[in-house]
C-alpha cells in the first residue's frame, strides 16, 4: 500500500524553546535534538525519540512536510530521516519537488487567488492601519501570498482579533493566531489542495495527516485519517471530526505521540 503522510511542522512535530515550555517540566525533560539554527542560534527542537520515529516513518511511507513557513524558513530545518521528495510551503502556495518549486503548481495557485478572494494589498493595508503598535513587533508578507504579524501576546487585544476574523471572512481570507503570530491567509490557499496533488502524482492509496492550528483543519479533513495534539487552536476550540483523533498530549511529547500513531498506522493501515 502506498501511503502519503502530510504533517505540519511547528508545534506539531518541532518546537521552539518557547513552545517547549508548554508542558515540559525541567525535572522530566526528555533528550532533545536541535533541527533548526537561525542566526547562529538553535531555534527548533524535537525529542531524540521523535527523531528516530520520523526516520522510521520516512523509510516506510512518503513523508511530506506541510507548513505555513516560507520556502526560505523551511529550508533552515534539517529533519532526520530521508530527504523528502515533496514538501509543501507557504500553506500550499509552493509545492517543492526534490527541493525545487513546481512552477506550474504555483501558477495555478496564483490564478485561484486572483479569482476567489480580495487582494493581498487590501489585507496588508488593513493590518497596518488597525493593528496597535503597542503590541505589534513586526509586519511581514510571506512569498507575496499572505501576511502575518509578530505580536506581544500578553498585550494583544482579543477583541481586535475577533473583529479581524470577521473582516477577513467577508473578503475570502482566514485569520489564525499561533503563538506570537497572527496570520491572514487567503481561503483558496490551502495545504489540502497541495497534498491532494501529491497523492494524485504518487498514486497513494492512503493519506494520513497531523496538525495543530486552524490552518491545518482543511489538511486533516482531506486525509483518510488525521491526528491533532492537545494544544493549539484546534484543541482550544475542541475541534474534531469523524476521522480525526484528538490526542491528550501537549507540547513536545505530543510530537512523539503523533509520530507513533502515524508509524503504527503505516505498518497496520487497516
Amino acid at each position: 500500500m502506498s501511503v502519503v503522510v502530510a504533517s505540519d511542522l511547528d508545534r506539531t512535530l518541532i518546537y521552539s524553546a518557547a513552545a517547549l515550555a508548554l508542558t515540559m517540566p525541567d525535572a522530566r525533560a526528555p533528550r532533545l535534538l536541535c533541527v533548526e539554527v537561525h542566526e547562529s542560534k538553535p531555534l527548533s527542537y524535537m525529542t531524540e525519540t521523535a527523531a528516530q520515529l520520523l526516520t522510521d516513518l520516512g523509510d516506510e511511507a512518503l513523508f511530506v512536510p506541510t507548513t505555513t513557513r516560507t520556502r526560505k524558513q523551511y529550508q533552515r530545518i534539517s529533519l532526520p530521516g530521508p530527504q523528502p521528495a515533496y514538501a509543501i510551503c507557504a500553506n500550499g502556495g509552493h509545492l517543492l519537488v526534490d527541493g525545487e518549486t513546481d512552477r506550474d503548481w504555483h501558477a495555478r495557485v496564483l490564478a485561484r487567488l486572483a479569482d476567489e478572494c480580495a487582494p493581498l494589498a487590501e489585507v496588508q493595508e488593513h493590518l497596518l492601519r488597525t493593528a496597535d503598535p503597542v503590541w505589534v513587533r513586526k509586519h511581514r508578507v510571506a512569498e507575496d501570498l499572505f501576511a502575518y504579524l509578530v505580536v506581544e501576546r500578553e498585550l494583544l487585544s482579543e477583541e481586535w482579533v475577533k473583529e479581524l476574523a470577521v473582516w477577513a471572512e467577508n473578503r475570502g481570507w482566514t485569520v489564525s493566531l499561533q503563538g506570537r503570530k497572527i496570520y491572514a491567509v487567503p481561503k483558496p490557499l490551502t495545504k489540502s489542495a497541495a497534498v491532494r496533488e501529491v497523492a494524485r502524482r504518487t498514486g497513494a492509496d492512503l493519506t494520513l495527516a497531523a496538525g495543530d492550528s486552524l490552518l491545518d483543519a482543511d489538511l486533516l479533513l482531506a486525509a483518510d485519517r488525521g491526528w491533532r495534539p492537545g494544544h493549539g487552536e484546534l484543541a482550544d476550540a475542541a475541534w474534531t471530526a469523524p476521522a480525526i483523533r484528538a490526542l491528550p498530549e501537549r507540547g513536545v511529547l505530543a510530537g512523539e505521540r503523533i509520530l507513533r500513531e502515524l508509524l503504527r498506522t503505516v505498518r497496520s493501515p487497516r
